[in-house]
């Protein structure tokens, strides 16, 4: 009877240790989720600057990097698009890097919004030019990405719809740019993305892994979602939820940032999606909600890019969406 009350001691000693081991790792589990920050962006123009409507244009070459960084600042971002910069002036791209390291600002991305499959061949030539030139600025100042569309072959649009925009010839050419890009820069701190678009290739995370693979340049090529961008039919709205984490269960370790709107499903015979700031989205005759920012916070949180507020037509609809995604990073028990 002894022997047995002494295994029972030890076996219960045994068992309250593991138990208060496990319950420490969860503990701290759950510490680690909560103690995560969601790095928001958006744009932040000077004062005397009018807003620029929608996109990310609006601040200029010769705007102090000091006074953009300190209004990022104010507004509560601790994201940031990088201002307009050339690769060549060195002490302007030393300021801006020096300026948002000083606010603990993390710059998220560079913009490059070229076709790079215009027919035109010299507009071609001319716009790959630029887009290095951008990769260049991105590395300079540590941005976590320079990101562009791949474009299309209607030569009159940024990258609208054209029936070559899918074909073996665009992927080809698409895959031999990304190259030319990295391959001119070389980067080590950034990387050069492209966005998926419902009319384009790549139109989603498979065929972005399938980018990945042909592009074939570990070092210097990642992934850029903004996932209203690829919900272009009614089950991909419907069923956003599952987009979202089908994308960053197949992209996820390459994604360096992504951008924030919400979609309203304008009733209509012909499909019509409108964008409009997070939170503010959905099918309004039916109350059914947009975007699943929750899912999506969630996702992008765990693979700690910024989340960058974009194509919104006012400063007021800047600061619903970054109050709604604040509201939305709170309810996951999130730090912005």
């Amino acid at each position: 009877m002894s022997a047995n009350k002494n295994e029972s001691a030890t076996l219960s000693r045994r068992q309250l240790l593991i138990g208060a081991v496990a319950s420490a790792a969860l503990a701290n589990t759950v510490r680690a989720q909560t103690n995560k920050r969601l790095l928001l962006g958006g744009y932040a123009g000077l004062p005397q600057q009018a807003f620029p409507g929608p996109g990310q244009v609006g601040n200029t070459g010769k705007d102090d990097p000091e006074l953009l960084a300190q209004e990022c600042k104010r507004l509560g971002y601790t994201a940031a698009y990088c201002p307009p910069a050339t690769p060549n002036d060195t002490a302007r791209l030393k300021a801006i890097r020096e300026a948002f390291a000083k606010q603990n600002i993390v710059i998220a991305e560079v913009g490059a919004w070229r076709n790079l499959m215009t027919p035109d061949l010299a507009a071609r030539k001319a716009n790959l030019d630029y887009v290095i030139g951008q990769m260049a600025v991105a590395e300079e100042v540590g941005a976590r990405c320079c990101v562009d569309i791949t474009g299309s072959f209607d030569a009159a649009t940024l990258s609208g719809p054209h029936p070559k925009n899918q074909s073996q010839e665009f992927i080809d050419g698409t895959v031999e740019n990304c190259r030319k890009i990295i391959d001119a820069v070389k980067p080590k701190r950034s990387v050069f993305a492209v966005e998926m678009k419902g009319c384009n290739f790549p139109d989603g995370p498979d065929p972005y892994l399938k980018l990945i693979q042909a592009v074939d340049r570990p070092q210097g090529f990642g992934v850029h979602i903004d996932i209203c961008n690829i919900i272009d039919s009614p089950t991909r709205y419907y069923n956003n939820t599952a987009l979202i984490k089908e994308t960053f269960s197949k992209l996820g370790k390459w994604v360096r940032s992504c951008h924030a709107k919400d979609l309203i499903w304008v009733p209509q015979v012909n499909l019509n999606f409108q964008e409009t700031f997070p939170g503010n989205g959905g099918i309004k005759t039916a109350k059914i909600p947009g975007v699943d920012y929750h899912a999506y916070v969630a996702e992008v949180v765990k693979v700690g890019a910024p989340l960058m507020l974009e194509h919104l037509s006012s400063a007021d609809e800047y600061r619903q969406g970054a109050d709604y995604i604040r509201k939305v990073a709170a309810d996951l028990g999130l730090a912005v």
